[in-house]
């Protein structure tokens, strides 16, 4: 669904201190970092001044930044800015790191701001356990007036275990730091009806309350500077799980100096409206990008579950992928729509001994006492 807004302040006004009282920020390589692989002092200095207004105000700032493997890729001679392989990117990472995140210090520091570096993997914010401990981590640098400057871990992250953007590192930080609003700065305006590269008649949205099949058809996947490694997809997604959390998520343009200052006095961008904002595990559940297997369902139990309803066994048709009991899962209908995701009450086997049973031949089959559901409502999200 999309919408026009009466006053482009109000897409701004959202973000402000008064309405946004935490702000998650990511900035991408093809902004931080120039063609020749290295940093545009002079573009952070005013991305830094800007921050440091918005915490005069009385916002607390997070910062997602990418940049590392693009500069290590200059400092090692890399192909491909780096990205040519895995272990090229790894190398790159931990060689541009220690530059990135110096820029970072310093020039905070020039602006009487404290900065932290956090390096995360996919792990640490999927696993339940280090995820609290990151959410922890990130509300005490908060509390305390530090801007904590996060980036994935690119050096020990591999392909099955890594983001492999920062958009929806960015999103998952904010669900982390409990924040009200997340700014993904680009190297475009914001979501375009069609790829504005190809299509001179495309337009730009300025709202989105949902991010559905219309919404998705929009979206181009490639990253307009080779730099970087998100696209517009990966916004999206990110957008996904900002709603998710109750956040809103803004994709603003990054090419002009002060580019936050630009968005407070424009408002020139794309806006997705936070939706219900959910609580607790419910809220990790929504915003996780992985999981164990998946169960498979019937239109009936489809509608069960939108009704609020747990899985039942007799609605479920297939079971796909090895999982525990307590594992994360996914629920989708016989079309791979994606319904909910859940912890699972049973392991894979079992779960694929009752598929289509109902309740009181699980006994017998199982041969022990069955559990009330495949998946409970209670450790279950709607997706």
């Amino acid at each position: 669904m999309v919408a026009s807004l009466s006053s482009s302040a109000l897409i701004s006004e959202v973000f402000s201190p008064a309405c946004c009282p935490r702000l998650v920020v990511k900035i991408g390589s093809a902004l931080l970092v120039d063609k020749a692989g290295h940093i545009r002092r002079d573009w952070l200095a005013s991305v830094v001044a800007d921050i440091a207004e918005r915490r005069a105000a009385g916002q607390q700032v997070a910062i997602v930044s990418s940049g590392a493997i693009a500069l290590g890729a200059r400092v090692l001679g890399l192909a491909k800015g780096g990205r040519a392989s895995l272990e090229d990117a790894q190398a790159a990472a931990a060689t541009g790191q220690i530059g990135l995140s110096s820029a970072w210090a310093q020039l905070l520091h020039l602006s009487d701001c404290v900065a932290a570096q956090m390096l995360v993997t996919l792990d640490d914010l999927e696993d339940r356990r280090r995820y609290l401990n990151a959410s922890a981590t990130l509300d005490r640098l908060l509390a305390l007036g530090v801007v904590p400057v996060i980036n994935e871990n690119d050096s020990v992250a591999t392909e099955e275990i890594r983001f492999g953007d920062n958009d929806r590192l960015a999103a998952r930080v904010g669900q982390a730091a409990a924040a009200q609003g997340v700014i993904l700065l680009s190297d475009i305006d914001g979501l375009y009806t069609a790829n504005p590269g190809v299509d001179p008649a495309a337009t730009l949205v300025s709202e989105v309350r949902v991010v559905d099949a219309r919404i998705r058809a929009m979206a181009d996947g490639g990253s307009a500077s080779g730099m970087g490694s998100g696209g517009m997809i990966s916004k999206l997604e990110a957008a996904r799980i900002a709603q998710g959390s109750g956040a809103h998520l803004a994709i603003v343009s990054g090419r002009f100096d002060h580019p936050l200052a630009r968005f407070a006095e424009t408002g020139i961008g794309t806006l997705f409206w936070g939706g219900e904002a959910k609580r607790g595990r419910k809220a990790w559940l929504a915003g996780r990008l992985t999981a164990r297997g998946r169960i498979v369902v019937d239109a009936g139990a489809a509608r069960a579950l939108r009704d609020g309803r747990s899985l039942l066994a007799a609605g479920a048709t297939d079971v796909q992928g090895l999982f525990a009991r307590g594992d994360v899962i996914e629920i989708s209908d016989a079309q791979g729509q994606l319904l909910a995701r859940g912890l699972a009450e049973y392991d894979a086997a079992d779960a694929a001994r009752i598929v289509g049973r109902r309740s009181d031949a699980h006994g017998e089959l199982l041969g022990y006492a069955p559990r009330t559901a495949m998946v409970h409502r209670d450790h279950m999200v709607l997706v």
